[in-house]
Parts: C-alpha cells; structure tokens; sequence
C-alpha cells in the first residue's frame, strides 16, 4: 500500500494522472458510495479514478445519524433481508474493517405499555440480536436485556417516570460519517486509486452511443480535463438524476431525496449513560451519544428544493423538541441547542408517497454502454453497494477482473489500532499528551495518529487545544490540510472536525486560528485567509437565520444567502 497523503500536490497529480491515460473506471461522487467504490475497484487491481465536486462526503455522507446498525425498525417492515445484510456489515466494519472508527452504543427503548408491548418489541430485538450472531459478525456486541422501571430510570434518570412502564436495552454503533468518507477515501489512495475532491464532471464523453468517460472542472485552479474511461460509475446519490441529465437521460429509475435534521446539545442537558430510541407517528426518534454532546433525530420529510445546503427550518427544530421533551423530565429549549444539522437521504422513488416508507434497498442499473448508476441504501451497507456497482462496470471491461476482497481490506489507521489503544497510556507519557487526548487521536485516526503525533514532535506548538474548540488540537487543522484533502476553512471545521455543530458559536471563533493554520500547506495569503474566514461566517450566519424561518421556502432562501465556495 502506497502513501495516502492528499494533500495539495497529491491532488494536482491525480487529476493530471487521470486525463493522461485511459482508466478502467472512473468513479463520480465521493459521499460513502462513491469511495466505497474507488476502493473496491482499485483493490481488484483495476485503473481507478474518483472525482467529487465539492469536498469529500460533502452531502448526505457527512450529515446522517452517524449510526451504522442494522435498522431495527425495518424488521417491523419484514425486511429480513435488509436487516441481515446490514446487520453483518456492521458485525464487520466493529471487528475487522475500521474498529477505529465504528464504536459500540447502547440504545434504551422506553415501554409505554404493559404486557403486550414488552412481548412484541422483545421478540424484535431478540431477532435482531440472533440475526447478528448468525451472520457470524455480531459476538463483539452485548445483547439486549429487559429492564423494569426503576432500573431504566438508573441508566437514563433523564426519562419522566410516567414515560414508560419499563424498557429494553440493545446495542447498536456509530461513528463519525464525515472522518469515515475520508479515511475510505485514502485508504483508496493508498491502493492506487487517483482521488480529486473540488473537481466537478460538467459533462460525460461519448462515442456513438457509448460513454467513455467525462470531461472534468477543475473548481479550484480552473481549467478542464478530459478523462476517459472504460466504466463510469455515477454514484452521486441525490444529485443521481442532475448527473444522468448530463448525458441526456434520466436512467431506469428515479431518486427522491428526504430531509433528516438533527440537534446537536451538550451532554449535561440530558442525564443518561445510555442513547434512547423513541417511537413517533411517523418513525423513529434518537437520541444518540456523542463525545461531549448528544445528537437528537431525525425528521423525514419530502424535499424538492436546493440540494446542495437543505436548511433546517424553525419547525423542524420544534418537531424535534417537541418529541424529545415529551419523555424528559427536564425538557430541552432552543437555547440548549449547540448545532443543527440537516442531510438529504437518496431513496428509490416509486415505492410510496411517504418519504419514510420509501425503500432503504439499493440499485445498480448499467442504461448505456460504459455508463453505470447505483442510487438508494443506506450508508452501513455502502460496501455491498459499492461491491455491486463494480460488479456491474466489470461485465463491461474486456478483460477477466478478480472478486470483491473489500470485506477483508481494513481501512487506513485500523491495522495496528489495538495495540496502540494497549499503549496508550505509555503514548500519553512519552509525548506529554494526557492519555485523554491520545484516545481522542486513536478514535479519529487509528493508528495514524503516529503522523499526528509527528508533527507535534515536531512543533509542540501543534499539541495545543483550539483555544475556542478544546476537542481538538492545532496538529489536526493543519493535517487535515496536508493529509486529508481539505481545500477549504469549511472542510476543516464541518467535516474533518465536527466544531462547527460542537460549539455555540457554531465554530467562528475558531475560524480565524484554523484558517491561520491551514495557510501555509495550502498557499494562502492573508487576503485569502480573510476570504475564508468571512466565507465561513456568512455561512453560519445564513445558517442561523434559517433556522429562523417558519417553513422549508422560506428556510431555504435565507439558507441561499451565503456563496457556495471561495474563490481562489
């Protein structure tokens, strides 16, 4: 395995290494799917190209639940098959693929009614734990237990007694969307894939009826480059229908995109050692634990408008609060609430009118030579979409390719994770660095935090907190500019840090110091730190007006406020 360095002149050389000879298969969009894809692809030895608009993950992949569990609910549906696949990819992705970054959560469900209830939802969840087992991934787990009253409110003194009659508990997991997408995508890197974030396709090239590739903008630098390819794979999950438009077509199915809001609020506000599920009238309702904070969704609601930034709106918030506060004994107000976040999922269209009972399945359509589509699924089984999708680009390359190994190619950082988490302690000593801070380092990076740890051998400096965003250290705003493919203040404390829904102030007092970081590994000048600074904080400010506004238009419109991306 290569380098898996992105920074600035790795990305410069990719896309000058993807317009210079024909690839095998170039793969568009760079959410969980799309780099899901690039590595399967390139771990079957195939000429792999990825290119993404805007940043890695920069759509629904970095803006989910951050769950990644079998969907409880959907055995409710009868969905035995959805379930079991999800339930051993999360078996896998826990044990063998990325225990650095997939960790173990404990999920409370509240009983509201005697007798039946405790029957019905215990079958569910007893299944939902054999199902586990049975996929041969699932032991790492606790399994479910019943719980009375009294000893659910021990675990969650948070609850109204009168909420509930008694409770189960089971387990699910989580991790951080954003970081995964990103540590997917070097991991690709490092098997040879040639990677591009802010580099969009503007149109796909054609022979006959043939495509043979894309011509590709560079957003940053300009210019346009001509890439080609023997398989294109769309996997641009809401945007699958704008891009199949490109070409001329809409393709074999029809995508339909549902808005999902969540709450972020700071750990005290809720008095619970474990996440809850929360039954509404629509669907499921979590409350889940995160580092110093609790995040609380999510809405499914339709959604037509821009799909770049969906805006929260001031009834969405209510929605939420509403519900949550219907099972605490203290109830949440918006002045608790740290960040918001809203996220499009990509659903299959056709199934039904209501965006909550469409389906989770995924499709892989090939309707032109060269061209393939995979749209719908959910992200914890992103490796079996992205394994179909190449599957299907496969039968169109002339040439005998080798099977999927993805379920057997750990991501960057997990191969030596253990044993670093057994020394951490001896980490903590060595560099100075209280062994908080080094379990924080080993969850995000695994067993990359060596290269952390580097640059503040290097620079002690760079083993400060952010004065206004104390999680994080100084070392990590300046790798992800020079490891992680950050181009911009955005990418930075959106998506390779969460500040920007971690901190009341939604990060702008932190935006000055990181983008003073960034500076130097990306070439900034001080007119262009000032650029992205004041970028930034319109952004927010565009934000938090929309979240003012009474309904989606109105919420969307102010959410258009701020410009899309800083001129360089």
């Amino acid at each position: 395995m290569r380098t898996a360095t992105l920074g600035p002149a790795e990305r410069g050389e990719a896309l000058a290494a993807m317009a210079e000879r024909e690839l095998d298969v170039l793969v568009v969009g760079a959410g969980v799917v799309g780099a899901g894809t690039a590595l399967d692809a390139a771990t079957r030895g195939l000429a792999t190209g990825l290119v993404e608009a805007r940043d890695w993950a920069s759509g629904t992949s970095s803006r989910s639940s951050k769950l990644i569990h079998g969907g409880l609910r959907y055995l409710e549906m009868l969905d035995f098959a959805l379930v079991r696949e999800a339930l051993k990819e999360r078996g896998l992705l826990l044990e063998r693929l990325a225990p650095h970054l997939v960790k173990p959560v404990p999920f409370l469900y509240p009983l509201q009614h005697k007798g039946w209830e405790r029957l019905y939802a215990g079958s569910g969840v007893a299944l939902y734990d054999a199902m586990s087992v049975s996929s041969g991934h699932g032991r790492g787990l606790p399994v479910h237990r019943h719980l009375s009253r009294s000893q659910a409110l021990r675990v969650a003194p948070a609850l109204k007694r009168d909420a509930l009659v008694g409770a189960l508990q089971y387990y699910d997991a989580q991790m951080d969307d954003a970081r995964y997408v990103a540590t997917l995508v070097r991991t690709a890197a490092g098997y040879g894939a040639h990677v591009a974030n802010r580099a969009r396709v503007v149109g796909f090239l054609r022979e006959g009826e043939r495509v043979v590739g894309a011509r590709v903008e560079d957003v940053e630098a300009g210019g346009e480059y001509e890439v080609r390819a023997k398989q294109v794979v769309n996997a641009t999950g809401v945007w699958t229908d704008d891009t199949q438009a490109l070409i001329g077509e809409r393709g074999q199915f029809h995508v339909r995109a549902s808005k999902g809001i969540h709450l972020v609020v700071p750990k005290d506000r809720i008095h619970s050692s474990t996440g809850l599920i929360l039954r509404t009238e629509k669907s499921v309702l979590f409350v889940i634990p995160w580092g110093r904070h609790w995040i609380v969704g999510t809405t499914d609601t339709d959604w037509d408008l821009d799909k770049a930034h969906p805006a929260a709106s001031s009834a969405d918030i209510d929605y939420l609060l509403e519900h949550v506060n219907s099972v605490l004994a203290t109830p949440l107000t918006r002045d608790d609430v740290e960040g918001v976040y809203a996220g499009l999922r990509p659903l299959l269209a056709g199934e039904s009118d209501a965006t909550s009972k469409l389906s989770r399945e995924h499709t892989v359509a090939h309707p032109l030579p060269g061209l393939v589509v995979v749209a719908g699924g959910k992200y914890t089984t992103y490796r079996v979409m992205a394994k179909d999708a190449v599957d299907e680009a496969v039968h169109g390359l002339d040439q005998r390719v080798a099977e999927c190994v993805t379920d057997d190619i750990p991501l960057l950082g997990a191969e030596g994770y253990r044993a670093l988490w057994n020394a951490r302690a001896r980490i903590a000593a060595r560099t100075g660095l209280h062994v908080a801070r080094v379990e924080h380092l080993l969850n995000r990076y695994g067993a990359m935090t060596e290269e952390i740890l580097e640059l503040i051998v290097a620079d002690p400096v760079m083993g400060e907190p952010l004065p206004s965003a104390d999680d994080y250290l100084k070392a990590e705003i300046v790798y992800a500019a020079s490891h992680e493919g950050a181009r911009h203040l955005d990418d930075v404390l959106t998506r390779r840090t969460r500040i920007s829904i971690e901190t009341f102030d939604r990060g702008t007092r932190s935006a000055q110091l990181c983008a003073e970081l960034m500076a130097p590994v990306l070439g900034w000048d001080k007119s262009q730190i000032g650029r992205e600074v004041a970028h930034y904080e319109k952004r927010v400010e565009a934000e938090r007006e929309s979240q003012r506004q009474p309904d989606d238009l109105t919420a969307d419109a102010a959410r258009l406020g701020a410009p899309d991306i800083v001129p360089i």
